[in-house]
């Protein structure tokens, strides 16, 4: 069957009901856009001009090749974006199941350093002793009236006197009264007016026989007698303590430091047992190292070989276990008033601050020792002050070991000695090219040293605002229980077969003071972890921007660009062209005012392409082409209005879609 003609159609169509007639007649007269388009870019293109996403329409409406391709690369790489994020997002979604996992991991043992109390053996010290012990014993006798531990009536001053001392008259012991300027020197008896500051260290201890007698010494400079500084203290034990181990410092800082190893205990007077994890151990896994304070520490677990010791299980019985042989009848009776050994955990990268940080350890009892390892880290800067390896401090590090608060404040002050006082203290390293302080080769140390002491203490020095603290660093946090040990029960049998045991280096039977022993190990095997993040971080900034731009305005990054591209890169090319314009039409205007030429008609500001109201980025339409000025010399005739009536429509494809077609009578 042939399809109706036309004039079949207009009769198919007046038999139609009259809406659907104008909906025919609108379809064939009005040109078809959007999802009608007979082509992917007509398509395409109408999407783009329609559509709500900046970045399509910007590609479209974009002048220039390069400015075209920017805008399809930012489109692109948001898309792509997009389809990552909300991957990420899908896999994270359907990945939340609920999982029980029981691990079971081993934490590295860490080092951990014995020391005596004692640090040198009495019977090995007493040639280098003699004269201060002998001085020391006099001072005793004399201000309380005993000696060898026997109360006796007090010496006379010239009896004492007669004795002669190089002790005494390097600093003499001198006793105040009623805490007045005037002090009596014990040595020779007379009495002087003390001039100076007066620091005095209060103490709890039983005070000297007389409350109102106080007993201290006078550090002077050596280069201006006027320049002195009293140290006095309440207690007699302490005043005679300290004065003694200030020329115990002198005289150690003489001896060569293999002598002092010597004197000093090895690793088979210090132990006597040793398990660890369940394991026996000996000496060999303990590295020994000198204290100047302690003499020789050892440590177990060092890390010296490369290999760190580590544990399985939580428990005493997977500690380490030792015990100890303290050998209290060979301690130094002025040096040391306490009987024991001291011992610090630590990482074996660490120095260990024995003398600061130290748990000092009974005798005759068993001292258990839980451990809970935490590791901390901290955020440098601009979060907080702390750094990272100590690089940036600008203190030397004198202990050879990894950065730390405690290093870098010892290392310090020990560099303020040695250009305050042209020497070093003896407690801490020495440092390139310095020798430690003795009154042999330095009589002024003794004072200098307090003084700067003093302004240490006070933060004075500016030790305290160069050092800083380390921003990762491990701790262990110890709890301490003690219990009897040996009991009454087994101390016969046990110190009989440890006497044995130690029998080959020592011809007496052991006290239960001698001894001391000590556990060691983990309470359980949690490792804690501290850490500082960040609050805000940039990704968080972005998202607060872009819920603010979203909630308020409906903007996303794409729009941002756009809003920047318009207000910013096109406001500031129009500006710079309009005043290059004018700067152009200035020259012009100059030039041709040089020479005398009239205005011509092709001016520059009556072309139409330089006319302000057609620069857009958009195609003129009809609207503008109305707006633009007139010239005013010869105006042009305008164009007569069309007779509407010639006027013809035309549809926007060549050919009439199959939908708009009249629905023929059959």
């Amino acid at each position: 069957m042939a399809p109706p003609g036309p004039e079949g159609g207009r009769a198919a169509a007046g038999a139609m009901a009259p809406g659907k007639k104008i909906t025919a007649r609108i379809k064939r007269t009005l040109p078809v856009k959007g999802p009608q388009a007979p082509t992917l870019s007509e398509l395409m293109r109408w999407y783009c001009l329609n559509t709500n996403t900046h970045g399509c329409r910007r590609i479209v409406v974009s002048r220039g090749r390069l400015r075209r391709f920017i805008w399809i690369l930012l489109t692109l790489s948001a898309v792509g974006l997009i389809l990552w994020q909300c991957a990420e997002l899908l896999m994270n979604y359907y990945s939340a199941s609920v999982s029980v996992t029981v691990q079971f991991q081993k934490l590295p043992f860490p080092a951990v350093t014995i020391c005596n109390i004692n640090p040198y053996k009495y019977s090995s010290m007493k040639d280098y002793l003699s004269e201060l012990d002998k001085e020391t014993k006099k001072a005793l006798e004399t201000f309380y009236g005993f000696s060898e531990g026997k109360s006796k009536v007090r010496r006379s001053v010239d009896e004492w006197n007669s004795t002669g001392s190089d002790f005494f008259k390097q600093i003499p012991l001198l006793k105040f009264e009623d805490f007045s300027k005037t002090a009596t020197d014990l040595r020779s008896g007379q009495k002087r007016k003390i001039e100076g500051s007066v620091f005095h260290k209060d103490s709890s201890i039983v005070n000297s026989g007389d409350s109102n007698d106080i007993i201290g010494f006078q550090l002077c400079d050596a280069n201006n007698s006027s320049e002195c500084a009293l140290y006095t203290f309440s207690s007699g034990v302490n005043a005679i303590q300290e004065w003694y181990k200030l020329h115990y410092m002198n005289i150690m800082a003489q001896i060569p430091l293999e002598t002092k190893e010597k004197l000093s205990y090895s690793a088979d007077d210090l132990l006597l047992t040793c398990f660890f994890d369940g394991l026996s151990c000996d000496k060999r896994h303990f590295t020994r190292f000198h204290h100047p304070l302690h003499g020789n520490c050892y440590t177990f677990n060092s890390g010296e070989n490369g290999t760190i010791l580590s544990t399985s299980t939580g428990g005493s019985e997977y500690g380490l276990q030792v015990v100890l042989y303290i050998d209290e009848a060979d301690y130094n009776p002025f040096l040391v008033t306490s009987t024991g050994a001291k011992i610090i955990v630590h990482d074996q990268n660490e120095y260990p601050f024995i003398e600061d940080i130290g748990t000092e350890i009974e005798t005759a009892a068993a001292t258990s020792i839980g451990m809970h390892f935490t590791r901390s880290r901290k955020l440098s800067k601009p979060y907080s002050d702390c750094t990272e390896t100590g690089a940036d401090i600008p203190v030397e590090n004198l202990y050879n070991k990894s950065y730390s608060l405690q290093i870098c404040l010892h290392s310090c002050f020990q560099k303020a000695m040695v250009d305050s006082c042209g020497c070093a203290q003896y407690a801490q390293p020495l440092p390139a090219g310095a020798e430690y302080c003795n009154y042999k080769k330095n009589p002024n140390w003794m004072y200098c040293y307090y003084r700067l002491h003093e302004k240490f203490v006070k933060e004075q020095l500016g030790c305290q605002q160069i050092c800083k603290d380390a921003c990762s660093f491990k701790e262990w946090a110890l709890t301490t229980s003690i219990a009897q040990w040996p009991s009454t029960v087994s101390e016969d049998w046990m110190l009989r077969v440890l006497s044995w045991d130690k029998g080959q280096k020592i011809n007496k039977k052991l006290n239960k003071t001698d001894l001391a022993n000590l556990m060691v190990f983990y309470k359980d095997l949690n490792e804690r972890f501290i850490s500082e993040n960040p609050a805000n971080t940039l990704v968080i900034l972005l998202s607060n921007f872009g819920g603010q731009l979203g909630l308020w305005m409906s903007c996303s990054v794409v729009c941002v660009i756009e809003i920047v591209e318009v207000f910013f890169i096109d406001s500031l090319s129009i500006v710079m062209r309009r005043q290059w314009q004018k700067a152009k039409k200035w020259w012009n205007d100059r030039k041709r005012d040089r020479l005398g030429k009239p205005p011509q008609a092709g001016d520059l500001e009556r072309q139409g392409h330089d006319n302000p109201v057609c620069i857009d980025e958009d195609l003129p339409t009809f609207n503008t082409a109305l707006r633009l000025p007139l010239p005013q010399d010869n105006p042009l005739p305008r164009t007569p209005p069309p007779n509407y009536s010639t006027l013809r429509l035309e549809t926007a494809f060549t050919e009439q879609l199959p939908d708009t077609l009249e629905v023929g009578q059959h």
